[in-house]
């Protein structure tokens, strides 16, 4: 059984999600205690423990330790059935993250799936429901499996109440995947989501973005979803290249004005900009499980992130592989290569 000390580098929830998915995939079982013992409020909250019984479901898994407040947990994995279901994390929690914990299963399982995830769509710490769509999936889908969703509810903190629905056709086997060259900027965009709110936070969202980012426009729009049970905001800029398309985003809340909301997401746009790197640190977190799993792999990434270098600390626990991390200029490049002799020892 692999031991994990979750106060170890990062110390967050990741540690818990990365485990949960390399223990579906590779039927190796694991113990993690201190778990999110670095977070204001450690153990498992709403969204991990629905994370862990989401991977206990379809993988015919066996828990210890699966309840509200737990430091520790053990996890033992079966066999993984694809098929219809339905998670409700019960509070704003990110559904994102718990799609990206039962994910890798799903894509390499002996079936199609459908998920239908109800909770939090739109969570500072998450990765947004549009940065799936837009940015991860796309990717992931040169890798062959095609992973398609749709958002029926935006769910903002702290009501929640959001849904959307994966639906997952695996493949065989995970392709690799060579990000090293951005390619030019083939168009960009800017929309400011509300809910429940006035439209004038947007505007100002979005003349934050057109003055800082020196965009016209032509390309801002403002969307005023429907349907969300509370009140929510977030700004999304959207660059697209060759090498596929970027989501940087600003969550509204309360004590941030509309023009500080709108700064954080430009900040990092501008810095992917002046960078020439195909990742940010954020999808750069999110390349290393899929390309891992495929054995071999490069991108390149403005930055590797604390987060980042956990992920692999764990990552390498599960499966025989090395990651060379190389800072080039405006970035690192990242490469996952097969470790040879820990994969003749699991053979042996």
């Amino acid at each position: 059984m692999i031991r994990i000390d979750g106060a170890s580098g990062e110390g967050g929830g990741q540690m818990l999600r990365t485990a949960l998915s390399l223990s579906l995939v590779t039927g190796q079982a694991f113990r993690i205690e201190n778990i999110r013992a670095k977070r204001e409020k450690p153990g498992l909250l709403r969204q991990h423990l629905t994370a862990v019984l989401a991977a206990a479901e379809i993988g015919s898994g066996k828990t210890e330790g699966a309840t509200l407040g737990s430091k520790t947990l053990e996890f033992v994995p079966g066999k993984i059935r694809p098929g219809i279901y339905k998670f409700a994390v019960g509070t704003a929690g990110s559904t994102t993250l718990v799609l990206q914990t039962i994910l890798p299963a799903l894509i390499t399982a002996s079936g199609t799936s459908q998920l239908t995830l109800e909770g939090g769509t739109h969570n500072m710490q998450a990765p947004p429901f549009e940065f799936l769509q837009k940015t991860f999936l796309p990717l992931l889908s040169r890798m062959g499996p095609k992973v398609s969703v749709k958002l029926e509810r935006s769910g903002f903190y702290p009501a929640g109440g959001g849904r959307f629905v994966a639906d997952i056709e695996p493949c065989e086997k995970l392709a690799p995947l060579v990000l090293t060259e951005r390619g030019a900027v083939t168009h960009k965009r800017a929309i400011a989501v509300v809910a429940n709110l006035s439209q004038g936070i947007a505007q100002r969202e979005l003349d934050t973005v057109s003055h800082q980012l020196n965009w016209p426009t032509e390309v801002l729009e403002i969307v005023e979803t429907k349907g969300s049970p509370g009140p929510g905001n977030v700004v999304m800029i959207e660059i697209g290249s060759d090498s596929g398309t970027e989501v940087f985003t600003g969550f509204g809340r309360l004590g941030a004005s509309a023009e500080k909301v709108a700064s954080e997401a430009t900040e990092e746009a501008r810095a992917y900009l002046a960078s020439q790197a195909v990742a940010d640190e954020h999808l750069a977190d999110q390349l290393l499980l899929p390309i891992a799993l495929a054995g071999t792999g490069v991108f390149t990434a403005t930055k590797m992130s604390l987060h980042a270098r956990t992920n692999i600390e764990v990552i390498s626990l599960f499966l025989p592989v090395h990651f060379a991390v190389e800072k080039i200029e405006g970035g690192v490049r990242v490469e996952v290569t097969k470790d040879s002799r820990r994969a003749g020892e699991e053979q042996r």
